[in-house]
């Protein structure tokens, strides 16, 4: 019998307080001896409530935010608390999707943070009884003059590309920022959407007394240790110690779990009582969650679980989090069903436990009771602390931006093209594989992705989106915008919106200022998906995104889908042919604040924030009508860089140029003034487009077959060469690069 390691006595944690390390308050152990169990927790057991109780799993500081969410709406089944949200999509099917975030793992171990972070969210969806039909991802890094960012960049795609390109998911969108403020805190956020009949849903429970807790997947190895508790502290400069944090992934083995897990779950769902993946907090969050949700217990023997290391405390093996595992309680006397499976597919499957009655959490090791504590303490009995909130003295008295001066539209429209936020993504996407499946209809590149859903008429439009600059001017607005963004890209491809997961990327709760930037964003979310019917289903907190005390800009990612309800409404951006008549659709105001044009001339987002929900919902709806009616040639939202560069990436998907005019002025052609669209109508449906439109577009001009945009202004005149303009938007972020 291997003899494990000597570990501090409970009175040697009370007098050295080792659990402070690990992100445990004194307060909050003081109250889990007193309140919680009466007694001090030995070493196993005081590890077992800092990973349970860290924000990652707890989000203890967060959820009397989250509770601010709407959740609500006809087509939910499944919404925040398990694996997973699930969106009923009619035909007795379902839409499974949710985002996590892996920003801290991805700046230490930047190719293995990524990949991992992608293995996770996978087993998120299929857990839930889905097939994991695509992934998207949400990036942010520090500006590309900084080596250090450049190797982040390289590293970090290289990763996502090898762990979905392995696994056989396609990659089919999302969207990657620069800004200084990410120097040191990259944020890597991935989500994954599936696909599954209803009556195939499973949920994370332990119940049944009796039955059988089966681990599967990989061994457990000493990788990712405290990884949930890593990911709840704030960076500094020397966090090459945090190394052992990060867990290494291997796609090959995630694709074979997710088969068996998939089969065990449509073949054999009688038996199948529930199922988790080891996530954050690995074999400890998912047995006690799966218990404390069944109001169960649960005693598992340690020396049972598959180990790749020798000598592993009981500590060490409930902390891990190596990847590709997953939990299953299986019915007794059918184990050997699930086992026989696994065994099919190379994999460990082995009994470890079984389910109790009593509610209490239970672990032997080597014969002795190394754990004995009431599940609830857990996973119910978190502390929470609404923390004081203060709102930044940058917002106090903020005056609107002045409107910048453009005396070359086309020499500014160029210098938009290039800055690495807006210019082509094609570099970074031409690494993923988006068509394996052969299911993608519309790649990257577009407004959204859109993903056929097999044997119907039926697609799936998904994005990610958000604009940090506009939430560090105005987090309540900012908010709304950022699902607003979300669902005109979704619109722009022939959906319907239908329900959002999130990552929400912030500083420090601790800090008074972040924690009402979170607490605000929030509420705009909330109202901009109540407003448009997009209840929030699933999501993540990623807080204490901090390096030396520098925050980050709160960067709430909205990751949406909708529902395209016959493949013949697909739109994409690109103009079609010569003739089409082009619209503009809704007003355009001098919108400056937080815009890439200020961004372009060296300044930190300033000024005041305008959004009106009732235009960007007039507007959506006014889309969709022209889209379903067969009347549009091709729809693209205005974001960052306005009407100028959006008509640019409209003309660059062929060899097309641009006639007209408008009564903008050359700076408002670069202005960001939200609840737009450019869309492309044949002369032949253009009457009838005037007709639904009324006041809602304006004319702007029409596609040629010319390599040349040619459009007139009040104060001026754009002239440039389209192919030029191509090039630029093409090279780049590659030119960036080297």
């Amino acid at each position: 019998m291997q003899q494990l390691k000597t570990e501090l006595t409970p009175e040697e944690i009370r007098e050295q307080k080792p659990y402070e390390a690990w992100g445990l308050s004194e307060r909050e152990y003081d109250y889990i001896c007193s309140k919680l169990i009466g007694r001090l927790p030995n070493y196993t057991e005081t590890g077992l409530f800092a990973v349970m109780w860290s924000e990652h799993c707890s989000y203890k500081n967060s959820k009397p935010i989250l509770r601010k969410f709407w959740n609500d709406g006809s087509r939910v089944i499944q919404g925040p608390g398990e694996g997973a949200g699930v969106l009923d999509i009619g035909d007795d099917q379902a839409v499974v999707f949710k985002a996590e975030s892996h920003n801290h793992p991805s700046f230490v171990e930047p190719f293995e943070g990524a990949a991992t972070g992608v293995g996770g969210i996978i087993r998120d969806i299929f857990s839930m009884g889905a097939k994991p039909i695509a992934s998207l991802d949400s990036l942010r890094f520090g500006e590309l003059s900084n080596p250090k960012n450049r190797y982040l960049l390289g590293e970090i795609v290289a990763g996502i590309a090898a762990y979905g390109n392995c696994i056989g998911i396609p990659t089919v969108g999302g969207e990657i920022g620069f800004d200084a403020v990410y120097d040191g805190n990259p944020l890597v956020n991935v989500m994954c959407v599936g696909l599954m009949n209803q009556a195939d849903l499973k949920m994370g429970r332990a119940k049944g007394t009796g039955n059988s807790i089966i681990y599967v997947g990989a061994k457990t190895g000493r990788d990712g240790i405290h990884g949930a508790t890593f990911a709840s502290n704030e960076f500094s400069d020397d966090k090459e110690a945090d190394r052992s944090a990060v867990q290494v992934g291997d796609p090959f083995m995630e694709k074979l779990l997710t088969d068996a897990c998939l089969e065990i779950i449509h073949d054999h769902s009688d038996i199948l009582m529930g199922i988790q993946d080891m996530g954050a907090a690995g074999l400890v969050s998912s047995s006690a969650e799966m218990a404390a949700k069944a109001k169960s217990g649960v005693t598992m023997d340690l020396d049972l679980v598959p180990q790749r290391e020798p000598g592993m405390s009981a500590y060490e093996i409930m902390l891990s989090e190596s990847q590709e595992r997953m939990l299953l309680c299986v019915k007794k006397g059918e184990e050997q069903t699930v086992l026989d499976i696994f065994k099919r597919y190379d994999l460990d499957a082995v009994v470890v436990g079984h389910v109790t009655e009593d509610r209490q959490y239970r672990l032997y090791q080597q014969g002795k009771l190394v754990t004995d504590i009431p599940v609830t303490s857990l996973v119910d009995d978190v502390v929470e602390h609404e923390q004081p909130k203060r709102k930044p003295a940058r917002l106090e008295n903020v005056q609107p931006v002045k409107t910048p001066t453009v005396k070359d539209p086309a020499e500014t429209l160029a210098k938009l093209l290039a800055q690495p936020t807006i210019a082509s993504k094609r570099s970074v996407f031409r690494q993923y594989d988006s068509q394996v499946q052969a299911n993608t209809a519309v790649t990257p590149g577009s407004d959204a992705a859109v993903v056929r859903v097999r044997h119907t008429r039926k697609a799936l439009a998904m994005t990610t989106d958000c604009n940090a600059r506009y939430i560090y001017l105005d987090p309540y607005v900012g908010g709304q915008i950022a699902v607003s963004e979300a669902a005109r890209n979704i619109v722009a491809s022939g959906g319907v919106p239908i329900g959002i997961t999130d990552c929400l990327n912030f500083g420090s709760p601790d800090d008074p200022e972040s924690y009402w930037e979170l607490d605000q964003s929030v509420q705009g979310i909330a109202k901009a998906c109540q407003r448009l019917d997009t209840p929030v289903i699933s999501g993540n907190v990623s807080m204490y995104n901090e390096t030396d005390g520098r925050a980050i800009y709160p960067t709430p990612m909205i990751g949406m889908v909708g529902l395209i309800k016959d493949l013949d409404h697909i739109t994409t951006q690109d103009f079609k042919q010569a003739g089409d008549v082009v619209y503009l659709i809704g007003e355009t105001g001098n919108d400056f604040a937080g815009s890439e044009l200020q961004k372009l001339g060296g300044e930190l987002p300033t000024g005041q924030l305008h959004f009106d929900l009732d235009s960007e919902t007039a507007h959506q709806r006014l889309v969709l009508d022209a889209i379903q009616s067969g009347m549009l040639q091709s729809a693209h939202d205005l974001s960052e860089g306005g009407l100028g560069v959006a008509l640019a990436e409209s003309i660059f998907g062929g060899q097309f140029g641009f006639n007209g005019q408008t009564t903008l002025t050359n700076a408002q052609l670069f202005s960001e003034t939200q609840s737009r669209f450019l869309v492309s109508v044949k002369p032949a449906d253009q009457a009838r487009f005037e007709a639904l439109a009324a006041d809602q577009a304006v004319f702007l001009g029409r596609v040629t077959d010319e390599d040349a945009v040619h459009l007139t202004t009040a104060d001026g005149r754009l002239e440039a060469v389209s192919s030029a303009l191509k090039e630029t938007f093409g090279g780049a972020l590659e030119c960036l690069m080297k």
